[in-house]
């Protein structure tokens, strides 16, 4: 029986940010009801992962691009010409028979993109439905200007684009197996954001303000009520974006 074919980026490993401070890093996202993954030695620089079985975020301890989205393609040294073909120019390439493989590229937003050829972490024994404080992780949504370019890039790697929606705020969702990914105009928020939503928002946000989380105001060009919407800047300067969804 044949398995469909990896898509060109592998399979999504995790949201990768870089932190001053792994250990309040790690800290912060228990708070909010995240789970530590159990990490392997592959980096020689201190690297916690959290989950809330949906997104995995990997925290770095280190200087360099972030956020990066971070995917697993074995054999990679053995796939690049596949990137080549498809006109992919890296900005990393460092394979090799006695090294870890890992390759990293750009969007044409200048997002970056990496792709080992393993796991660096074990599964977490979590179920799905067990969300965190911040209700259920939606997708990683991604600041562009001009949605049809960015969708050209992002399909051959393995995303499929739905239709371009107005509300909460313009953006235009790409699904995979793994992972779903929203780009949204700069003008609603600069940075990359992990997207949130939850039918009780309003007392999820109460609960947050309870353990002392800074909340801020949604975006202006976010349409949502200001009972059930606001912003939680996580570490390494990550938005937090929470919405109340609809039941």
């Amino acid at each position: 029986m044949s398995s469909a074919p990896l898509p060109l980026a592998g399979n999504f490993h995790e949201f990768s940010v870089a932190v001053h401070d792994v250990r309040g890093a790690v800290e912060f996202y228990e708070r909010l009801g995240f789970s530590q993954a159990n990490t392997t030695d592959t980096f020689t620089h201190p690297y916690g992962v959290l989950t809330d079985a949906r997104l995995f975020i990997g925290l770095h301890q280190r200087a360099g691009a972030s956020p990066t989205l971070t995917f697993v393609r074995p054999g990679i040294a053995g796939s690049l010409g596949a990137f080549a073909a498809a006109g992919i120019h890296l900005t990393r390439c460092h394979t090799g028979e006695e090294v870890f493989n890992e390759i990293a590229f750009n969007d044409p937003f200048g997002h970056e993109v990496a792709v080992l050829e393993a796991r660096t972490y074990s599964p977490v024994p979590r179920d799905a439905t067990d969300v965190s404080l911040c209700g259920d992780f939606a997708e990683v949504s991604l600041p562009v200007r001009d949605f049809s370019l960015a969708r050209a890039f992002w399909e051959p790697l393995g995303f499929v684009a739905a239709e371009e929606a107005p509300a909460p705020y313009p953006h235009l969702t790409l699904t995979s197996d793994h992972l779903d990914l929203a780009f949204h105009a700069p003008q609603v928020c600069a940075q990359p954001m992990l997207v949130f939503r939850a039918a009780d928002m309003p007392a999820r946000l109460e609960q947050l303000r309870t353990l002392g989380m800074a909340l801020a105001p949604a975006p202006a060009l976010v349409q949502a009520g200001a009972a059930g919407s606001a912003l939680l800047e996580g570490p390494g300067g990550t938005p937090l974006l929470l919405l109340e969804a609809s039941e």
